[in-house]
């Protein structure tokens, strides 16, 4: 079917939960052809984001010091 300039592809429900798919997909170029694989969320979790905090040695707050004083910690 045409999507605009493109062509869509109607897959089965039960593939797509099979395959864990959900709204979006990856879509490979491959020696045998068109590989699509789901889609992985990329934002990180708290614990993967100071993992990688750790790993780089980033532990420059600094950025947030202008937050201290904003009086959120007294609106409760």
């Amino acid at each position: 079917m045409r999507v605009g300039n493109s062509k869509g592809v109607r897959l089965p429900k039960g593939l797509l939960a099979r395959h864990r798919i959900g709204a979006t997909v990856t879509v490979h170029s491959t020696e045998r052809g068109i590989l699509l694989a789901p889609s992985k969320d990329k934002r990180l979790g708290w614990d993967d984001t100071f993992k990688a905090m750790a790993a780089a040695k980033d532990d420059d707050f600094s950025a947030f010091d202008p937050t201290v004083a904003d009086g959120l910690e007294d609106a409760r």
